[in-house]
Formats: C-alpha cells, structure tokens, sequence
C-alpha cells in the first residue's frame, strides 16, 4: 500500500519490464555473436574449398591439353577389380612370364605427368592409356604379348625395369603379417589383424555422437560445439585403443571418413578413404575388401 502511495509499484514494474528487456536483447547479442563466429567460420571453409577446386581445374585442364593430341577412340580393352583367389591366380599368372634379359617391363606410374620414357617408348601409342590408369603398375613385353596395368592398394615409388620378367612386391597387393588395419568414422572404431592372411576382429566400439542439426542461431552454434566435443572424446578413444594395442613392428592402415583420418597419419603406414557402414566387426570387414582391391587395365 505504501509502495502504491509513493509511486513506487509503477517504478518497480518498470524496473523488472526493463530487467527483461536487457536480460533479451543480452541474449540477442550472445546469439548474434555466435552466428558471426559461424558465418566467419563458414566464409573460410568455403573459400579454402573453392581454392582447392581452382587447382583441380587448373591440373584438369593441364591433363586435357597434354592428352589433346590423342585418339578420342583410344580406351582399356577392359578393366577388372581383382581380389581374392581371382588377384592370386592373376599375379600367378603375371610372375610365370619369362623372357630374356631384357624382355619384361615393370614400370611404376605415380601420376599422369611421371610416365618414363621407357614405358611411353615400349606401349607406344597406347602410352596415354598408362597415364589415365595412373597410379599404377604398368607391365607388357618386347612381343606385346603382355600390355596391362595394374592400380595397386599400396603404390610403390615410381621405377622402371626391363628384366627378365615383371617385378611385383605382394606386399603391394596383399597385407603381411605384420598388417593391422583400422576402421575410424567420427562415431565407429574397429581394428583387426592379418593372421596367414585371414582378417581377426580384435575389437571396436561405437560412440554417442549427436547427428546432424537443421535449426541454426545460437542453439546451431552450442549444438555444433557438444557434437564436435564428442568426437574428440570418440578420438581420444580410438588412439587409446592403438596405442594399447600396437608395437613398433605394426604396419598400420588406417581406413575410414576423410574428415578424420588427418587425425592418424602420424600413427599409419598408410591411410584410405572407404565407404563402409554396419556394426563394428562387419564393417571392418567390407573396409578391407575394399580397400585390398586391385583394379586391372587391358591395354
């Protein structure tokens, strides 16, 4: 009553209009912050994207003009993924060539501009075959009898060698057994060895990470921070797994998501990308398959 007398009720009720307001517009503030820390982050993303496009152009249209002076009917006699007993019988096949001194030619192409001129000189004018197979290993004889390539899981360091017969490293084509391979996605870990050339499932795990979030603002902003957190922890995880489980004697491939492999090169012989889904087990097991794949070139 007295409040109400003085005129102080009407001024209480202003103050707690105005708290509100303040306490809104503080929250407006917070969210549009977020959001130009987001859009920031986004402008950059996007143009270290559209400069990494630029020069997948430019060394596109380089290899267009290299390749301008060829025959557009020019194409592989056939091409074959090869795993498996039909890799084995295949390599059987390419390893009983036997010719003179000088007569078989292993050639390793890392790319489309590193074809030795041995190579372009024996296969001639499907030579730019060679070079859209690369990488590969590319073999044929003096008698053409042999004219294939080969785009081993592990590519070696780039040579060329007649002999008298071709040159091929299994451990090109097929894991050792030292070989452990690794499954990492931003939520699934599995990791398995090679014993007499059989895959054991040692273990895995999968982790609760948040899925993708429509709603954007402030509540985008937060619920990207929580997820990201999670696959760090998720991260942590599977290099703990590692570490517990290998010696300095494991040749490590790390397979899985482009966006977390960077994470482990410091760890692998060699990582991939593959496209592998189910529980833990299974979907180390499709990884490998594709990954100890072999594409074979007729050409």
């Amino acid at each position: 009553m007295l409040d109400e007398l003085l005129g102080r009720a009407e001024l209480k009720a202003r103050i707690a209009e105005l708290e509100d307001e303040r306490d809104a517009l503080a929250g407006r503030l917070e969210g549009e912050s977020e959001r130009r820390a987001e859009a920031a982050r986004a402008r950059q993303e996007a143009e270290a994207e559209v400069n990494r496009l630029e020069d997948r152009i430019t060394e596109l249209e380089d290899r267009v003009e290299r390749l301008s002076g060829d025959d557009d009917s020019l194409d592989f006699r056939g091409t074959e993924d090869l795993r498996g007993d039909r890799l084995r019988e295949v390599l059987s096949r390419l390893d009983s060539l036997s010719t003179d001194a000088e007569g078989a030619l292993t050639a390793a192409v890392s790319d489309d501009r590193s074809l030795p001129a041995a190579a372009d000189s024996a296969f001639g004018g499907r030579a730019p075959l060679v070079r859209r197979a690369a990488p590969c290993v590319a073999l044929t004889d003096d008698a053409g009898v042999v004219s294939v390539a080969l785009s081993p899981p592990r590519q070696p360091d780039d040579f060329d060698r007649w002999s008298d017969g071709f040159d091929l490293d299994p451990a090109w084509f097929h894991p050792t057994e030292t070989t452990a391979v690794a499954l990492v996605r931003g939520d699934l870990f599995a990791l398995g060895r090679y014993e007499g050339g059989d895959l054991e499932f040692v273990e895995g795990f999968e982790s609760d990470v948040k899925s993708a979030h429509s709603k954007g603002g402030f509540s985008q902003a937060r619920f990207e921070r929580i997820r990201e957190g999670q696959i760090d922890d998720h991260l942590d995880r599977c290099r703990e797994a590692l570490d517990e489980f290998l010696d300095g004697d494991a040749d490590l491939v790390v397979l899985g998501e482009r966006t977390v492999l960077g994470e482990f090169r410091d760890r692998a012989a060699l990582t991939a990308t593959v496209d592998a889904s189910g529980d833990p087990e299974t979907a180390l097991t499709e990884a490998s398959r594709e990954f100890w794949t072999t594409r074979l070139y007729r050409l």
